[in-house]
């Protein structure tokens, strides 16, 4: 089979990290006799090196063209100035709004050797394996009115939560969908005693569960569920939230999996059912900035990121699972810094990735 992948390295330790992304998804095109045909652009800072824009016409153009996007990381200090309207950093928004990617996925996996990696207690994570569901472009962080206003008695921000029912319906419905392919239950986290688009949020949720009688729908407040996801984190499998809910759980539930440098990621346009367009990218979004070049960076949530790609882009689950299974067997012995226990050896972005690239084609 071939496939045609557009890879927007971007800056910093996006291209690091893509780098090993790109290594061990050839590993399983040589593996499983798969082409995977690369198709690079610049996007963030270096694309206003080059065009003059974070997001050139260039990259959307060879998106559209492609069955997937891999993503790196954009921005920093030399575009990313205060105020200005051509920011590096702003390239993400712009890709998720330009191809409609709605819903994000994010893998919180606790590997059998990370157990003891995770400031978390042994017995919590051990067994992990979950997914929060994040709806991406709208509420909070896209809501009108906005902005800062002087008032007589001085500035006011202003901020707006808003969500339609279209809105939370599509993403409840890739949630009852990625349920239906796990474990067969969904809980909706939401803040509905106190806030009215959560209510229609509550309400939506529970006039589509009986469409879906072979999943167990639940429902918890979002306040509860922070408490839940560092106390009794099994509990939970496929978490639906709106964006800024998302943003923060997904963060905190990331701490399970030792580090952010262990998180992949996944932004669907539709139903991810059989084949569907997605971007793939560490949530990280490349690492600390400031040890970039320096070979350093944990690039497991690229790889991760990839795997994803296999699974629900081109519904290649085998292959997914060899990389998820040679990164498991990887990290038995060799850590990046950020993983870093007693007794294991330390190694680097490269060779990491050479690691799992190697684990990936021998392993039977």
């Amino acid at each position: 089979m071939e496939f045609n992948i557009a890879l927007l390295p971007g800056d910093h330790v996006g291209p690091e990290i893509t780098a090993q992304a790109v290594k061990v998804v050839d590993e399983v095109g040589r593996r499983f006799d798969h082409a995977f045909k690369w198709h690079e652009e610049a996007i963030g800072g270096a694309a206003i090196d080059k065009y003059g824009v974070p997001l050139p016409k260039e990259a959307v153009e060879l998106c559209r063209k492609s069955d997937a996007i891999l993503f790196g990381a954009t921005g920093g200090p030399k575009w990313d100035s205060p105020g200005s309207k051509n920011r590096a950093d702003i390239t993400l928004l712009k890709l998720r709004k330009e191809f409609n990617l709605f819903a994000n996925l994010r893998l919180m996996k606790v590997f059998p050797p990370l157990v003891n990696a995770s400031p978390v207690k042994p017995e919590f994570v051990k067994g992990v394996d979950l997914i929060i569901l994040r709806e991406l472009i709208g509420g909070l962080y896209f809501g009108e009115p906005r902005g800062i206003e002087v008032c007589p008695d001085g500035k006011r921000g202003v901020n707006t939560m808003i969500y339609s029912q279209a809105e939370i319906e599509r993403i409840l419905r890739v949630g009852f969908e990625l349920a239906r392919q796990r474990s067969g239950k969904l809980l909706s986290v939401d803040k509905s005693n106190v806030l009215e688009v959560s209510v229609l949020w509550r309400e939506i949720a529970t006039q589509l569960a009986p469409e879906y009688p072979d999943i167990e729908l639940r429902h918890m407040y979002v306040d509860t569920a922070a408490m839940e996801l560092m106390s009794n984190p099994r509990r939970f499998d496929v978490v639906v939230m709106e964006n800024t809910f998302g943003d923060i759980l997904s963060d905190e539930a990331a701490v399970l999996c030792g580090s952010l440098g262990m998180v992949p990621s996944a932004s669907f346009s539709g139903l991810p059912v059989g084949k569907v367009f997605g971007l793939y990218e560490p949530i990280l979004h490349g690492g600390d900035r400031i040890k970039a070049g320096n070979d350093v960076n944990n690039p497991i949530g690229s790889i991760l990121s990839g795997a994803l790609m296999l699974r629900y882009s081109f519904g290649l689950n085998t292959e997914a699972a060899a990389i998820e299974g040679a990164v498991s067997r990887v990290v038995e012995s060799y850590r990046t810094w950020d993983i870093m226990e007693e007794g294991k050896k330390q190694v680097g972005t490269r060779e990491m990735g050479d690691l799992v690239a190697a684990e990936v084609l021998n392993a039977r």
